[in-house]
């Protein structure tokens, strides 16, 4: 009887330390699978997207982005990052417009990026997910090769 009330004891206390644990880790609201709303959104860049699909993960390590797009070409490209939001440098894989981003947090929703190459800033991004987290906006300002400012604001769904 000693050691089955032990055992309850010790898988009581593991429970709620876990629970401690985890509730000091905040859930940031972007986790998820989210699809581009293609007629919500403007592409000043180009012509627009056939399609994204985003998938956000959060882990001990930081948050995971692994990203499909399907350009207006139809050609598919993949990308990912791994990131925490205290404005350090996390390479990015798959992009050939930036190699790298730092990340800070705004607010509970929002986040602001700074994208670059080789180290040196060439865009920055901010994602907003909405109130009733259903809709994540992502509006990217860079500078093409030409050196002509671009600004697309993609809209997404929550899947």
């Amino acid at each position: 009887m000693t050691k089955i009330l032990t055992g309850i004891f010790l898988g009581t206390l593991i429970t709620i330390g876990s629970i401690a644990i985890a509730a000091g880790t905040a859930v940031d609201p972007v986790v998820g699978t989210w699809k581009l709303n293609a007629a919500k959104s403007t592409f000043s860049a180009g012509p627009a997207l056939k399609s994204q699909t985003r998938i956000y993960s959060q882990s001990a390590q930081g948050i995971t982005l692994n990203m499909k797009t399907v350009a207006a070409d139809g050609k598919e490209i993949k990308s990912q990052t791994t990131y925490q939001l205290d404005g350090k440098d996390y390479p990015v894989t798959g992009v050939a417009a930036y190699d790298s981003l730092s990340g800070k947090q705004v607010d509970s929703n929002t986040a602001e990026f700074t994208l670059k190459m080789a180290g040196k800033a060439v865009g920055t991004t901010r994602r907003t997910v909405s109130k009733d987290g259903k809709t994540l906006t992502s509006t990217l300002k860079m500078t093409n090769e030409k050196g002509e400012k671009t600004e697309n604001v993609t809209m997404f769904d929550k899947q």
